[in-house]
């Protein structure tokens, strides 16, 4: 796998002062293509499986007693198999409802619908029931339905403030992704908008006016407008683009600042990337934790947790870790053990919980546990290779 890694460490420090500028699978291209100059592609055509939404029945093992989902349980997808995976913070996992081939990223609405976003299409999952409810098939053609690092399909994945739709990032292989729009209630894909390539995240913004996919291997943010679902393209690349698709200093996850609507991408524990999408400008701020960086989340409050999966180069960085970042800049480091993918936060802010199923090798099934306040960590078994994480 090409890597291109940052030269020395004196080529790292971060110049101070802010930055003008035109985020999970894995962080080098392995093959196929080179990036567009615009991050952007015509929609590769009807796929031969789109359709009528496919209905599911529940598969559920050990369930909660009651036949309810306890507030605070875990939903987590399952990227080594074809689950997602119920998990009870203090016991483990309680159930798995199959969902399609190598979830990734997933988002549970109000009403208690979570939508996952795998290989074959949508899946629609009641977590009352634990049931899937549809499998919403892709109009974009991904080719054949695979599993691991590259594999086509839904990526990341966000739901509108008011529930009426949901917007999933597909990425197709060699080349650049789409942004496909499903209405909640219709259960089928109703628009698809060119984006960049590999779509690891996807985000909308507090009013619902924007949406925002974080393109991975084209050093970019796609900017769609809900309305009118017109897409702008922002290049985010604070060490440049040299290396291409063989570069690992891409943006991968990202997070809308409640305070003021702009994205916070995370790049390698030493650079925090501040992307105003309305005017398409970035500044820098400084970051601590030094090591290569993926999943995000944030608070209410605006405090930022990013995951740290491990170093690039071992001479100069450092291990796998949790970046707590206030508002305000500061921040605290909990080290990990082994690397990790995503991130979610008590709904009392007390207690983070971190998904080992990380993208590349080195990944184990379970998560950790992370007290906030006194920095304590513990591992939990649950699921195969768990990527993607919500809070029920």
């Amino acid at each position: 796998m090409p890597k291109f890694r940052r030269s020395s460490r004196a080529a790292r420090v971060l110049a101070p002062g802010a930055v003008a500028v035109a985020l999970l699978a894995g962080c080098a291209q392995g093959s196929g293509g080179t990036a567009s100059a615009t991050g952007t592609r015509t929609p590769a055509g009807t796929s031969p499986s789109a359709g009528s939404p496919t209905p599911g029945s529940p598969v559920t093992v050990a369930p909660d007693p009651d036949g309810t989902v306890a507030p605070g349980t875990l939903l987590v997808t399952d990227f080594g198999s074809d689950t997602v995976t119920f998990v009870d913070p203090a016991r483990g996992a309680t159930g798995s409802v199959r969902v399609g081939t190598a979830p990734y990223g997933l988002v549970v609405g109000e009403d208690g619908r979570a939508w996952v976003a795998t290989a074959e299409g949508v899946a629609v999952v009641d977590t009352a029931s634990r049931e899937r409810l549809a499998l919403i098939p892709y109009r974009t053609d991904t080719g054949p339905v695979t599993t691991g690092e590259y594999r086509g399909g839904g990526m990341g994945i966000a739901l509108e403030p008011d529930g009426r739709r949901v917007y999933v990032g597909v990425n197709v292989p060699g080349g650049n992704g789409t942004l496909e729009v499903v209405d909640t209630a219709a259960l089928k894909v109703t628009d698809v908008v060119p984006v960049g390539r590999r779509p690891f995240d996807v985000d909308v913004s507090k009013d619902g006016t924007e949406v925002y996919a974080t393109n991975h291997d084209s050093f970019d943010v796609t900017v769609v407008t809900a309305g009118t679902l017109a897409p702008r393209r922002i290049e985010v690349a604070p060490y440049g683009t040299e290396g291409g698709l063989g570069s690992w200093l891409k943006p991968h996850y990202a997070a809308v600042r409640p305070s003021d609507g702009k994205l916070l991408l995370p790049f390698e524990g030493e650079r925090l990337a501040v992307v105003d999408p309305r005017t398409g400008r970035t500044t820098i701020e400084p970051m601590t934790a030094n090591t290569h960086q993926h999943g995000t989340a944030v608070t209410a409050d605006g405090t930022l947790l990013t995951v740290g999966t491990g170093p690039i180069d071992p001479d100069v960085d450092e291990g796998p870790s949790l970046t707590v970042r206030t508002p305000g800049g500061a921040e605290r480091v909990y080290p990990l053990e082994g690397p990790h993918e995503s991130v979610a936060v008590s709904r009392d802010g007390r207690t983070a919980y971190v998904t080992g199923g990380f993208t590349r090798d080195g990944y184990w099934d379970g998560l950790t546990v992370v007290d906030l306040g006194t920095g304590d960590t513990r591992r939990l078994p649950a699921g195969s290779r768990p990527l993607g994480i919500a809070v029920l």
